[in-house]
């Protein structure tokens, strides 16, 4: 996103306490600010030493299986770091947010694909942090000449065409990176859950390449700028994809057998998610260009065989 935003014109500071992130994957062109958004302190200093129009809002712990297992974790970071920061931010007028939130908020849904008004009933504690952090920002802003745009990812994946960039985290949890990873190392991979109600037995999600994620930050970046308001958007493709097609693909794309060991299901996953994003492409002109699985996996093979 940072690199998307200085090509376009953008000037960008980058906040991140490097808990979790890699300070060599920062942008050399950003100006990057070591500091954690829940203290209110060092956002201040940065705020009152520099003219900021917008935030966008990454900064959030990401596993729905970390979750369950420490939920006041997630609690602490997700939801109080995301009120010090947006309170922070007002107080300092700030008039623009932007903040990615997560198809995690719908839970197990009545309606497939999901649209925006759906009911909110997400079933782990990292959905509903997020959930949290989304009334957090609209109370927040209520009475007050600000505008916020919610992104609902589906599910973040692939990575820069030219492997230059991909996704680095640890434990990680993603399907697509952990498959790559046991190809390129002849190891097991651990296959969460064949008894979904599905037609395979896993489950099913929309997968958004990481590209057409930042062009939809861009393109809700660009509205904010022209037209006031509080937007929800769901950013997927309406297509979906089970773990078994998403394993074939990596074993086509890799040409190797992946040895695979079935597990129970993890807590909190629920058995469909796929996007009804028909909202954001009529108002935002949304047209994912590598969202297909193909692009996707193969772009986060080149990431990953460069880091082997």
């Amino acid at each position: 996103m940072t690199k998307v935003l200085l090509d376009n014109g953008y000037a960008v500071f980058v906040v991140d306490s490097l808990e979790r992130g890699h300070k060599n994957a920062i942008d050399k062109r950003a100006d990057f600010r070591k500091l954690n958004i829940g203290n209110t302190h060092d956002l201040e200093q940065l705020f009152l030493g520099q003219h900021i129009d917008a935030i966008i809002h990454f900064a959030a712990y990401i596993s729905v299986e970390e979750s369950t297992k420490n939920p006041e974790l997630y609690y602490q970071n997700n939801v109080l770091g995301s009120k010090a920061l947006f309170a922070t931010a007002v107080e300092h007028n700030i008039k623009m947010f932007i903040f990615s939130s997560t198809a995690a908020v719908y839970g197990n849904p009545t309606q497939v694909p999901i649209p925006e008004d759906h009911p909110k009933n997400p079933t782990s504690p990292y959905g509903k942090t997020k959930l949290q952090m989304e009334e957090i920002l609209s109370s927040l802003t209520q009475g007050r000449d600000i505008s916020f745009t919610v992104l609902r990812y589906f599910n973040a994946s692939g990575a820069s065409l030219d492997g230059s960039l991909g996704e680095n985290h640890t434990p990680e949890t993603h399907i697509i990176p952990n498959a790559i990873k046991a190809a390129l190392r002849n190891e097991s991979f651990s296959l969460f859950g064949t008894d979904y109600k599905t037609s395979d037995g896993t489950c099913v999600r929309d997968y958004i390449h990481v590209l057409d994620l930042c062009d939809a930050h861009l393109l809700a970046l660009e509205k904010l700028k022209k037209q006031k308001g509080q937007c929800y958007y769901n950013i997927g493709t309406g297509i979906g994809y089970s773990n078994l097609e998403v394993l074939k693909e990596v074993k086509r794309i890799t040409g190797t057998k992946i040895k695979m060991e079935e597990k129970n299901r993890r807590p909190g996953d629920p058995n469909v998610l796929i996007a009804d994003p028909a909202k954001i492409i009529q108002e935002l002109s949304f047209a994912p260009k590598y969202s297909d699985i193909e692009t996707i996996v193969k772009s986060a093979y080149l990431w990953h065989r460069n880091q082997a």
